[in-house]
């Protein structure tokens, strides 16, 4: 007869031999996929990007970079070795030379006119007005409409004889048509082209970050004896800098590249009076087939753009670039 700590033994077996029974934690463990660390997770969301980014931008570079030590028009591959003959080409050409110029005037142009009347638009569009978002529709649509479709828009209006500016100008004893065909006012009729197209993009920046300000700040200022116009120089303006510089930025680099509304409106003309790098590099790619020459002004183009990119963000964007970083630790 046994007795029945010996029973019990043997039911439930020796504890000291016998495995441990699996616990719920053990079967959650045995069930659960192994998951990428954190480097892998990088990775497989980065590879698609990455990828595209060498084969759109880095990858025409280097072709860009390559044809333009060779004098090559594009058909077969480069033999005609030359170093740096285009570059010193384009330099000395007054064409070049002028597109460079003429830039530097859209630049300014956009700095110092369209910009600051986007902003004094989206103040005035921010105030308590009968039909405001209307009025902020209206000013936007433009910039809906690609580049072409507005350069062929602006075209018909001041066709000679059968546009509506022209006939509002013939009935103003002025002649409309003239606008794109005269080299002294051509560069600027362009510009206010750009500006029609382009203006309700600053506008609608502009009005976001001011709707992000909030109102007490300039309560208080008023309270305080502030005019509007002080209210507006010492608590609005400053807080609207980051949007400004960005706009900025944005501006400058949006006319290094500008190209599809000149080539439209007037491919250059009248004697290359408004004429862009771009549209040169186009003329001289696609039409003579100076292919290598034309990859020393898309490199020329991309340089001016990657130094002030650079610099931009150097000197003038390094306290945004700083606040934001700073914010995105505070978070973490």
């Amino acid at each position: 007869m046994t007795s029945p700590s010996t029973v019990s033994d043997t039911r439930h077996g020796d504890p000291a031999t016998d495995p441990p029974a699996p616990g719920p934690g053990t079967a959650r463990q045995r069930g659960r996929q192994p998951r990428p660390g954190r480097a892998g997770v990088l990775a497989i969301f980065l590879t698609p990007a990455l990828v595209l980014f060498l084969l759109l931008v880095v990858a025409p570079i280097l072709v860009a970079s390559y044809a333009s030590l060779y004098k090559w028009n594009g058909f077969g591959l480069p033999e005609n070795f030359i170093g740096l003959d285009n570059y010193t080409r384009a330099f000395q050409d007054p064409t070049f030379r002028g597109d460079l110029w003429r830039g530097l005037v859209l630049v300014l142009l956009s700095v110092v006119v369209q910009l600051p009347a986007a902003l004094a638009l989206a103040m005035l569009l921010n105030q308590p007005l009968r039909g405001r978002a209307a009025y902020r529709l209206i000013f936007f649509a433009p910039y809906v409409l690609s580049e072409v479709t507005t350069a062929v828009l602006f075209d018909l209006v001041f066709s000679p004889n059968r546009g509506l500016g022209d006939a509002i100008a013939t009935w103003l004893s002025a002649d409309a048509g003239a606008v794109f065909a005269d080299p002294d006012t051509v560069l600027y009729a362009v510009f206010l082209v750009v500006s029609w197209k382009y203006f309700g993009l600053y506008m609608m920046l502009f009005l976001a970050a001011r709707q992000g300000i909030p109102k007490e700040l300039s309560e208080a200022a008023v309270t305080d004896g502030a005019t509007a116009w002080q209210a507006f120089r010492h608590v609005t303006l400053p807080l609207l800098g980051p949007t400004i510089r960005i706009s900025v930025f944005l501006s400058v680099i949006g006319t290094i590249q500008l190209f599809d509304m000149v080539w439209v409106l007037t491919r250059g003309g009248p004697i290359h009076s408004s004429e862009t790098m771009a549209v040169t590099m186009y003329e001289y790619g696609f039409r003579r087939f100076e292919v290598g020459y034309a990859s020393a002004i898309s490199i020329v183009m991309f340089l001016l753009s990657l130094v002030f990119a650079l610099f931009y963000q150097r000197i003038v964007l390094r306290r945004d670039t700083a606040g934001a970083i700073t914010n995105q630790g505070g978070q973490r």
